[in-house]
């Protein structure tokens, strides 16, 4: 049960924390193409692939905070369900380019941020 008080909290501030993140860069950029959630998911995909290592490897912190932390917080604030329907609404509308560009922008760039997290957790 402990598990699970820790993942509604940490998703409840995730969840607040990707409605601010994606809407303050949306209201700051133009066109159609979906950057608020493409900047949730970078910033995402770089917290996990910093903190695990952390977690894990340096620290060794309690399976309790992890959860808290990657299925919670992360889970409540990354958008990938979000970059989907975006992604195939872009599609359905004849938006062929952006859709394809958000697939590949979202696709590497996050891999991309996972890996330099774990490469900034390392040199901790």
């Amino acid at each position: 049960m402990k598990n699970y008080v820790l993942v509604g909290l940490g998703g409840a501030i995730g969840a607040m924390g990707r409605y601010w993140m994606s809407g303050l860069v949306s209201s700051r950029s133009s066109g159609s193409f979906p950057y608020g959630t493409l900047s949730v998911n970078l910033i995402g995909c770089l917290s996990i692939g910093f903190i695990m290592p952390l977690a894990l490897e340096r620290f060794t912190w309690s399976k309790e905070l992890r959860t808290f932390l990657t299925v919670g917080i992360l889970g409540g604030f990354t958008t990938f369900s979000t970059f989907g329907y975006e992604t195939m609404t872009l599609l359905r509308e004849g938006a062929y380019a952006s859709g394809i560009a958000n697939i590949f922008a979202s696709a590497i760039s996050c891999l991309a941020a996972a890996f330099m997290g774990m490469a900034l957790a390392r040199l901790l």
